[in-house]
């Protein structure tokens, strides 16, 4: 399988000042294109410093990191912000949308910085949400609201998808939907997406299944077989 993300070594230090905090310690991790793999662990296990050094958000203290046959160590800012641009769709657990706009206007926000973006419409319709494309995020539900942010971060036709806690703030109805729109993104586009979690349920959706304990990867699995969103208990 083809290699999307690939790290040797990766460490990351957080000096305080009174002392050093190894958020990751020395991690060898590959995760592969076209597949959806699920990141577990306790919190400040590593998980949402891993997504952050993929998506270049954040810098690694020491060690290498490869989208593809790209490194990533060692870019600047600027040249991690055209890489964000060109490669990469998050989402987080706060939907971050801007409440004056509408949801079509939302999505507008990255198809009109993209380079070969899909329609703002084609988004929403992908995400189920046709028919809120004038609707304001104040007159949507929290998951309504989370699938426009899905679609706003599929809108630029992104190689890969980091989600942080995409269903940490939803019921398990919205949340179902939320990771029904996941899996087709994964599926339909062949956007290799990771996703951060703490509900156990959602790692049997994956193919692959990394664990984290203290900065190091605890262990891997794979699903030789996969259920559907719907059938996952919250």
């Amino acid at each position: 399988m083809d290699s999307v993300f690939r790290t040797e070594g990766l460490t990351k230090v957080y000096d305080t000042g009174t002392l050093q905090v190894r958020a990751l310690d020395v991690v060898d991790l590959e995760l592969y294109r076209g597949q959806l793999a699920v990141l577990l662990g306790p919190s400040g296990s590593g998980k949402s410093t891993l997504l952050n050094i993929l998506g270049g958000l954040d810098h690694a203290t020491d060690g290498r990191v490869w989208f593809r046959d790209t490194e990533l160590t060692g870019m600047n800012d600027k040249q991690l912000t055209l890489y964000r641009r060109a490669h990469v769709g998050f989402v987080f657990q706060f939907y971050n949308l801007v409440a004056s706009l509408t949801a079509c206007e939302n999505v507008q926000l990255v198809t009109d910085v993209a380079r070969t973006p899909m329609r703002a419409e084609e988004a929403l319709e992908r995400v189920g949400l046709s028919h809120r494309l004038h609707h304001f995020p104040a007159e949507m539900s929290g998951g309504e609201q989370q699938r426009v942010a899905i679609a706003r971060a599929i809108a630029k036709r992104p190689e890969v998808l980091l989600c942080d806690e995409p269903t940490g703030a939803l019921d398990s109805q919205t949340g179902v939907q939320v990771l029904e729109a996941l899996r087709e993104v994964n599926e339909d586009l062949g956007t290799s997406t990771v996703v951060i979690t703490h509900n156990l349920g959602i790692r049997k959706m994956a193919h692959r299944v990394i664990w984290f304990l203290d900065g190091r990867i605890d262990r891997v699995e794979e699903n030789a077989t996969r259920v559907a969103p719907a059938e996952i208990s919250w």
